[in-house]
Order: C-alpha cells, then sequence, then structure tokens
C-alpha cells in the first residue's frame, strides 16, 4: 500500500495503516486520523462520475448515509473529501473489523447465539430503513460489517431507492436499474417484475441467514436461468394468482420452460442440528410471493430473534426519506456531481464536467483548459492549510467550498437547502425535509458499552436476561463479544477482515 495512491491533502489528514481491499470500483484502507486519533476506514471510489448510473450510486450512497448513519446497526459516514481531479471522491468511515462473508468463508467462527445476534441486528437496521420508505436492494454478507464486539452494521447504499413521491401502481415501482448480486436477488427481481416492495430486502435477509446457517450460500446460481432453478427446486411452487401479481410478461413462460423437477427441501439444505426455530423463519421469508414474506418488524418479533426484541429501543423514521433528486429522474453525471457539492458544501460553484472517464491532463494543459487538474495543495507547514475549524472563510457553512488540497471539513448532514436559483429535475430547498430531526431513536445509554459486552461471565453467575438491552450471552453464559477473539485463535492469529477474501470457500458471484 503505498500513500502515493490518495492525494496528498488526504494523507496530510489521515495516516493510511494498509489496504483492506480494492476492487474496479474503488479502494479502502484502515487509516488513522491524525488530530483525533480516530481509527477509521476511507473509501476512494474511483471516477465516481464517470456516467450518469456511477454518478447516481455515488449521489444516493452518500445522501442515504448522512440520513441513516446514526443508527447504531448502520455504517456511519464520518467525511466526504473531494479529490484534486473531481472524478474521484473520498468517503470517511467508521472502521469496522471484517465482513459476514469474510467471517462465514472462515468456517466455524459463528455459534448459534452469533448468528441470531447478528440477524437481530440486521433486522433492526431494514426495519429502520424502511420506516423511511427505502429499499436496500443490495443486502449481501459482504455487506454486512462486524467489530470485535459481534456489533453488525449495514453498508452500500449505492443501490438503494426511496419508494416515496413515486406515483401508486406498477408504473411508479418498475424496477429498473436493478444489478444487486445475483444470489440474493429474488425471484420478482429475477423474473423482472413490473414492480418492487421491500420484500425484495427480506428475501436477500433470507437468503443470508441460510448462508450463516449452511455455510455457503444457499442458492449458488451460475446465471439468471440457473438461478431460478435453484430457487424453484427449493421453495413452495408459486400459485397462478403468485405469478400474475409479478405483472412480469414473461415469468410464466420462463417458469414452464423450467417444467417439473426433482425437488428438494430447505431443510435438506441445512446441517441436522439447525434449531427449528431457524428453520421456520427461514421458510417464512424464502417465499416466491414478497407481499407473503414477513415484514422485518414481523421478524424482529419471530422465536429466532424474540429474546433479543426490545420495542422501546428500536429507531423509526416518522417521515418518509425523499431525496433531492425525484425518484424516476435520472440526472447527467455532470448534474449528479454538481448537486452533490452544492449539497455537501452549499456555496460550491456550478463546474464544468466535459469528460466523461477517467484520464491525464493533456500536457499543454493551462488555466482555461478544461481537463486542467485544480491548484495543487498548499504546504504541510502552511499555517492556513492545517487545524483552523470551518467558517466562512474555511468552507464550513455559509462560507467557500473546500477547494481539493485543503483539509476537508466534516458534514454530518446536509444542510437546510440546496441554494440553487432556478428550477431543476430535482427537488428545491424548501421541499427537502432535514429527515434526521424527525428519527425517533433511543438513548445511546441503552445500549451495552465494549467492557460490558467483552467482560466474562463470573462462574457462579447466572446468565443474564435478554430483557431491556442486557448484554446478550450463550447457554454458557459467555459473551457475544468473542467472535473476534476466536478467530484469532483459530486463523492462527490472522483475523479475517475485508480484504481477507475466501480462502477454502466460495469466490463470490459476479453482479451480472
Amino acid at each position: 500500500m503505498s500513500a502515493s495512491e490518495v492525494d496528498r491533502h488526504v494523507a496530510q489528514r489521515y495516516l493510511l495503516q494498509r489496504r483492506l481491499g480494492k476492487g474496479a470500483y474503488g479502494i479502502v484502507w484502515k487509516a488513522v486520523d491524525r488530530r483525533t486519533g480516530e481509527v477509521v476506514a476511507i473509501k476512494k471510489i474511483f471516477d465516481a462520475f464517470r456516467d450518469k448510473t456511477d454518478a447516481q450510486r455515488t449521489f444516493r450512497e452518500i445522501m442515504l448515509l448522512q440520513e441513516f448513519g446514526d443508527h447504531p446497526n448502520i455504517i456511519r459516514l464520518l467525511d466526504v473529501i473531494r479529490a484534486e481531479n473531481d472524478r474521484d471522491i473520498y468517503l470517511v468511515l467508521e472502521s469496522m473489523d471484517t465482513d459476514l462473508n469474510a467471517v462465514i468463508c472462515k468456517g466455524g467462527l459463528l455459534k448459534d447465539v452469533h448468528k441470531r445476534y447478528i440477524f437481530h441486528q440486521l433486522l433492526r437496521a431494514t426495519e429502520f430503513i424502511h420506516s423511511g420508505h427505502v429499499i436496500h436492494r443490495d443486502q449481501k454478507p459482504s455487506n454486512v460489517l462486524l467489530d470485535s464486539s459481534c456489533l453488525a452494521k449495514l453498508c452500500d447504499f449505492g443501490l438503494a431507492r426511496s419508494l416515496s413521491g413515486l406515483p401508486e401502481g406498477p408504473e411508479g415501482q418498475a424496477l429498473t436499474e436493478y444489478v444487486a448480486t445475483r444470489w440474493y436477488r429474488a425471484p420478482e427481481v429475477l423474473l423482472s417484475a413490473s414492480r418492487y416492495t421491500p420484500g425484495v430486502d427480506m428475501w436477500s435477509l433470507g437468503c443470508i441467514l441460510g448462508e450463516m446457517l449452511r455455510g455457503k450460500p444457499l442458492f449458488p446460481g451460475t446465471s439468471t436461468l440457473h438461478q431460478l432453478e435453484l430457487i424453484l427446486e427449493t421453495i413452495p411452487p408459486p400459485s397462478k394468482e403468485d405469478l400474475l401479481a409479478l405483472g412480469s410478461s414473461y415469468s410464466a413462460s420462463v417458469l414452464t420452460r423450467l417444467g417439473s423437477r426433482p425437488r428438494q427441501t430447505l431443510d435438506t439444505l441445512l446441517p441436522p442440528d439447525t434449531p427449528p426455530e431457524a428453520l421456520d423463519l427461514l421458510r417464512r421469508l424464502l417465499v416466491f410471493a414478497p407481499d407473503k414474506r414477513l415484514s422485518a418488524a414481523q421478524a424482529l418479533r419471530h422465536p429466532y430473534v424474540q429474546r433479543f426484541h426490545c420495542p422501546a429501543r428500536e429507531w423509526t423514521l416518522e417521515a418518509d426519506v425523499r431525496l433531492p433528486v425525484q425518484e424516476g429522474v435520472q440526472l447527467s453525471a455532470p448534474e449528479y456531481r454538481n448537486l452533490l457539492y452544492q449539497v455537501l458544501w452549499p456555496a460550491t460553484p456550478i463546474i464544468p464536467h466535459p469528460r466523461a472517464s477517467s484520464r491525464p491532463p493533456p500536457a499543454s494543459a493551462t488555466p482555461n483548459d478544461p481537463h486542467a487538474q485544480p491548484r495543487p495543495s498548499p504546504p504541510a507547514d502552511d499555517p492556513g492549510s492545517q487545524g483552523q475549524q470551518p467558517g466562512p472563510e474555511r468552507g464550513g457553512p455559509g462560507g467557500r467550498p473546500p477547494a481539493p488540497g485543503t483539509p476537508a471539513q466534516t458534514r454530518s448532514r446536509p444542510p437546510a437547502g440546496l441554494g440553487l436559483a432556478r428550477a431543476e429535475p430535482w427537488t428545491q430547498a424548501s421541499e427537502w425535509p432535514r429527515l434526521r430531526a424527525r428519527a425517533r431513536s433511543p438513548r445511546q445509554s441503552h445500549e451495552p458499552s465494549q467492557a460490558e459486552l467483552r467482560a466474562p461471565a463470573p462462574a457462579s453467575a447466572p446468565r443474564r436476561s435478554w430483557e431491556g438491552g442486557k448484554v446478550p450471552r450463550g447457554d454458557d453464559g459467555v459473551p457475544l463479544g468473542t467472535l473476534v477473539d476466536e478467530a484469532r485463535r483459530e486463523g492462527g492469529g490472522a483475523l479475517p477482515d475485508l480484504a481477507g477474501g475466501c480462502p477454502g470457500g466460495h469466490p463470490g458471484p459476479d453482479p451480472e
């Protein structure tokens, strides 16, 4: 890992420790904030505004993380930093130890109590976003982050979508631009149904639960048709009414083409020691008809996770989440970038974006050349480049936007207005509510402390009650905060992390 892979002003603020992962669209580092000493994760999105689809995904992820990031089971966005080339962008996120995919691949680390507790937390996060009429659309084990106390956080909201403001009926809920990972797609997605509901997330959660129980994916299809085959030979067959309700023009023909196949049941895919209540919950989630699946709120009351459930601790949104850009409207890549900058740094001027792909500037670039690079960072010893608080002269609220090369300022929530002077195909300032102020949340004091979660139970101590947010413990009295310790012991000191891959495990599907 080399600091040359990040802009100089980012390396001046954060000490990069190690690279956690790299893909075609970005790279993630573990880093330390030089000012505060806080350990963070820095996600650099390559060419974030390459085209309108990538720009829309970047815009949605940042906007929704700002709305949802206070929830204890959703990853928290700490800062957004502009890149010098105005093509890439940096997200500074809270640091987590590993992800669920790496832990499952490692094998044998998750005890029954871990699986229940992790799934309970995923249901909490899902119920919260659904209360704001938002669908995640890409829930899978690699998007579930874990820390040493078995705290789970949902991440990657780039494919999420708000259903608020869409017209009623199928035409208002069209399944467009859906590219979620195939193994976790609901049948209605695979069949290109005319509408979707929060049921797509509940199907994905069922696949995650099944993978935790089985130790490998339930339906590892190699194509869309193969994925449907694996699903339909396992779950109860759909009725004619179920097919008609999808509104898919070719669902019947696809199912006819698949024909009658040898059938298996879910219990044959799972280990013989699977708890009966886990199998029952799985059957209630992996249902063909979306409206017949359990909702997140209903699943939280299921016996499999009910002992963790405390209604007084659940977070809900009092209003639907409405993004600045109306659903069903797709802007151009430059419009998404300019609007994002206006939201994060209200005084940002509208800047041209004539290029659609990342490329180095011409050698003859001049200040008036659209390919010219922005002014470089000030020297590290420049007193004007470090240690100042945001304000009118430093890009804080009401001031200039921070130019690339100056220390970025944290935006913990969106501003009240967008500062746009003319009508555009996005919501105006007066119509964009600050939803965080309307999120009903319990006090953080209800959550167990890290010390409580990690403290060993005295040999003579009775089991703790599950009521009222007490520390979750297994039947042997061991606290849940042992996941990483077990990983270190069984892995010879190596902890599975975001870059760990799946040694000996499944390679993971392509998104298709």
